[in-house]
């Protein structure tokens, strides 16, 4: 296969597995606590009016990807979410918390940047715990694979310049800007103008992601990936074992199956 005939593949690292996106399916494998390995698929929702509209476009597919959450979920009930544990969901609530106190502490830019800061806590947290780094580590690992028709997984980089945490920098940067600008404009902006601000900034990321993505020789567009890369470097991934790998591999084969069955019959 040609590069490019290659699907554009992401994914999403799971406590016990691996979730996979394609152009118009999504394809999951899981290690269920009696050891074996389980696997589904589906069609993925798609919002294809706004593939044009720069902005509309990087929130609809953020939207696609927590639409396939809830079918994955569904479908394959063993599958067990990144944020699917109490310790988490208490560091994001005391997160939440710490940013809103910021931000009344510290006006200004100041209390935004504290305040963004602090919402990557749980995130963070959340790596830090099981296999769930190791499981980003396989998402990348599997999905370069593909990409470079490397002979295995077990080959290629824990590290991938498409992952999410990329969006990291340009999304802070995009969130404490438009909320600086918010506050000029209104003294004491609401939830609803607060909740609008937080989705361009994400409309905002997306398009600078893309962009770092089509100018990837480019200084800026390095520049641009490099907290990301370093945050997945440092502790976003951890080099998977074979088990885990194998986890990898069957996701991405039946990502591959059904995107090809979609293709044939279309």
């Amino acid at each position: 296969m040609s590069e490019s005939e290659k699907l554009r593949l992401g994914g999403m690292a799971l406590r016990n597995g691996l979730l996979v996106h394609g152009p118009t399916h999504w394809a999951a494998a899981v290690r269920a606590p009696d050891g074996s390995l389980r696997v589904a698929s589906g069609p993925k929702p798609r919002l294809r009016r706004l593939d044009a509209v720069p902005g509309l476009r990087g929130i609809a597919r953020l939207a696609e990807a927590f639409a396939v959450i809830p079918l994955v979920k569904r479908t394959l009930p063993e599958a067990r979410l990144p944020f699917q544990d109490g310790s988490v969901v208490a560091v994001a609530a005391g997160a939440a918390a710490l940013g809103t106190l910021a931000r009344r502490r510290l006006r200004g830019t100041a209390g935004e940047a504290a305040a963004a800061g602090v919402s990557l806590a749980p995130a963070l947290f959340a790596l830090q715990g099981g296999e769930l780094a190791a499981y980003h580590g396989v998402e990348h690992k599997a999905i370069a694979a593909y990409e470079q028709d490397a002979p295995d997984a077990a080959h290629t980089a824990k590290e991938h310049d498409r992952c999410g945490s990329n969006l990291v920098a340009p999304m802070l940067a995009a969130n404490v800007a438009g909320a600086a600008l918010l506050r000029r404009v209104l003294e004491r902006p609401g939830p609803l103008a607060n909740a609008a601000v937080s989705l361009a900034a994400a409309g905002a990321a997306v398009e600078v992601f893309a962009w770092a993505e089509r100018h990837a020789d480019t200084r800026a567009a390095r520049a641009i990936r490099r907290p990301g890369f370093e945050l997945q470097r440092a502790m976003g991934t951890r080099e998977p074992d074979e088990a885990q790998l194998e986890v990898g591999r069957a996701a991405l084969a039946e990502i591959l199956r059904v995107e090809g069955a979609s293709a044939d019959a279309a």
